[in-house]
Formats: structure tokens, C-alpha cells, sequence
């Protein structure tokens, strides 16, 4: 089962079942890389805002955060989809370090 990239309605997550060969799976996977790469411009744009100087607006840097965090949203879904199919291939991988919360923290 393959997490995709899209929701549902009512922001439920929506799942693909296949070998990953076909329409779904190649439109998730376009999906996907159109994420990565808007995700990589709103980085450029977000570093161009931030260096001019303190010129930035408060609506200004409240837009750029809501769209950073939208992008932000759609990346760690790519993550987490790309992580299952490598779990489901790689059955053998070793597991996260002990001291490593899900998202990489240090876990008191």
C-alpha cells in the first residue's frame, strides 16, 4: 500500500494498492517531485525575504510562514510514503537508533 500525496475528503490520507507501475502510482510520483521542487523555489524565495535587510512586512514573513509550512506538510508526506515502500522492500533495515523519537529528537 502506497501513501499518496493528496488527501481525501475531510483531509483523510489516501492510499494506492499495486506494484507501483501504474497510473496512480506514476501520477503520484509527478505528484510528488512538483512538491519537492515548489518546496525547493519557496527555500530560495524564503532566504531571499529574510536577507533583504529587515525589509520584510509582518504580513509579509505571516505569508511566507503559512506557505512554509503547507510545503512543509506535503515534504514530510513524501517522506513518510518513500520510508514505508523502503521499509516494505527492506525488510532487514535497521531501526532508528535508540534515543531517536520518530522525527529524529532525542527522547528524554
Amino acid at each position: 500500500m502506497r501513501l499518496l500525496p493528496w488527501t481525501g475528503t475531510g483531509g483523510q490520507p489516501c492510499y494506492v494498492l499495486g506494484d507501483g507501475t501504474g497510473q496512480v502510482s506514476r501520477m503520484a510520483d509527478d505528484v510528488e517531485c512538483v512538491q519537492l521542487g515548489m518546496a525547493d523555489e519557496l527555500l530560495g524565495h524564503a532566504a531571499d525575504l529574510l536577507s533583504d535587510g529587515g525589509e520584510a512586512t509582518g504580513p509579509q514573513i505571516r505569508f511566507l510562514a503559512g506557505r512554509l509550512t503547507e510545503s512543509l506538510q506535503q515534504v514530510v508526506r513524501v517522506a513518510v510514503s518513500r520510508g514505508s515502500r523502503l521499509d516494505a522492500l527492506l525488510p532487514d533495515r535497521p531501526e532508528p537508533r535508540a534515543g531517536e523519537g520518530e522525527r529524529g529528537e532525542d527522547v528524554p
